[in-house]
């Protein structure tokens, strides 16, 4: 890892035991991939064109009638509730994010889904001109609460299917897809790491955003798929709000050698990744005063993860040891989402070759360590 382009910067990489993390750079790029953005930085082109056509290869790998290029997913949220709350009509696209033009601009989420994935979901409905309605409890949001929060002022549903959303208790996506029927209401899907890229779409989603960096394992990018007259009003946004979210040839072409790649690899990718999963559990297991185990992805999706659980005994919580995996050197980044419960996540999909052993290394030369404070502190 010495002598990375990072260093020279004075910045040090990592690995990446944590997934496909915006905070950690989303994916590293195949060399496929960072070809086809250094052969697209030499050429001038008409960006339109080029947007236009890279939006009918989204289209066609979604199953949607039409697909439009952004920066990432949450920019998608923006620019989707940007969409319905302004249309087309050039004069309140310039005037967003205010949208006092209209009574129509309420957005309605269930609880479960008001996250924060390094913001929160409710400020990119609020920066598309959007007015968040909140309906239910965290845990528990019953279908008639839904649909009795839907009115006159409804401009959109918004169903979040993240790791960091609640789905327990929640109304499913065919249910709001229902109600959004009934209403004549878009539902717009946040599927930003989801790795079905037709399953929303065809699910009944009117729009459905995705981020390009993380399960596709392109740049940093994204694109929204849906309904060909509110991708119009998406794509006409670029004269407002989508002006400073704007996308490069670099990216386009980037995402385009991504999303090639990631089709054409399909089920193979999820069978190596899960048995690198398998191979590193194999290595931790043993390591006295630590648990060990495999955990399927908690949205859902075909990823296997190690469960690492320090015994209490140890005086090592799980925080205590993600913070110490942190501070070493290589800086090894682990999954803490559930650190506060106990358990630490290692995700393979961005490890690189050689990862695993450097890994188990720092985490027994750690737990050894606190294991033998403890003794020292009961011999006192």
């Amino acid at each position: 890892m010495a002598g990375s382009i990072y260093e020279t910067f004075g910045v040090k990489t990592v690995i990446n035991a944590s997934g496909k993390m915006t905070n950690l750079g989303g994916s590293v790029l195949s060399t496929g991939v960072g070809e086809a953005m250094r052969e697209a930085s030499r050429h001038h082109v008409d960006l339109d064109a080029l947007m236009a056509r890279a939006g009918e290869f989204v289209a066609e790998a979604t199953g949607a009638p039409a697909a439009w290029l952004t920066t990432g997913a949450a920019a998608g949220i923006a620019l989707s509730v940007a969409a319905v709350v302004a249309g087309t009509d050039p004069h309140r696209i310039s005037l967003l994010p205010d949208a006092s033009f209209t009574n129509r601009r309420e957005v309605v989420l269930q609880a479960g889904h008001q996250v924060n994935f390094g913001a929160p979901v409710t400020q990119m409905v609020r920066l598309g001109g959007g007015i968040p309605v909140v309906v239910g409890a965290v845990n528990a949001t019953s279908r008639a609460q839904l649909a009795s929060a839907v009115g006159a002022n409804t401009a959109a549903l918004l169903f979040v299917q993240s790791h960091h959303a609640v789905q327990k208790g929640a109304v499913p996506l065919g249910e709001m897809v229902a109600i959004g029927r009934e209403r004549s209401i878009p539902v717009i899907v946040d599927a930003a790491a989801e790795e079905d890229l037709r399953a929303y779409v065809a699910a009944g989603a009117d729009l459905v955003t995705y981020s390009g960096g993380k399960a596709i394992g392109g740049p940093t990018s994204g694109f929204v798929a849906g309904r060909k007259d509110l991708i119009d009003a998406v794509r006409a946004q670029g004269r407002g709000i989508g002006r400073p979210m704007k996308v490069s040839k670099e990216q386009i072409v980037g995402f385009l050698a991504a999303l090639r790649e990631y089709l054409a690899r399909g089920e193979e990718s999820v069978v190596h990744r899960n048995q690198r999963s398998a191979y590193l559990e194999e290595l931790l297991t043993g390591i006295p005063g630590l648990g060990v185990g495999l955990e399927d992805d908690e949205a859902g999706r075909a990823i296997t993860r190690v469960a690492l659980r320090p015994d209490p005994s140890l005086g090592l919580s799980a925080r205590d040891l993600a913070d110490r995996l942190a501070a070493g050197s290589p800086s090894i980044r682990v999954r803490g989402h559930q650190a506060s419960v106990g358990t630490l996540l290692i995700d393979p999909r961005e490890l690189t070759p050689g990862a695993e052993e450097i890994i188990v290394e720092r985490v027994r030369e750690i737990v050894d360590a606190a294991r033998s404070e403890r003794r020292d502190e009961g011999s006192r």
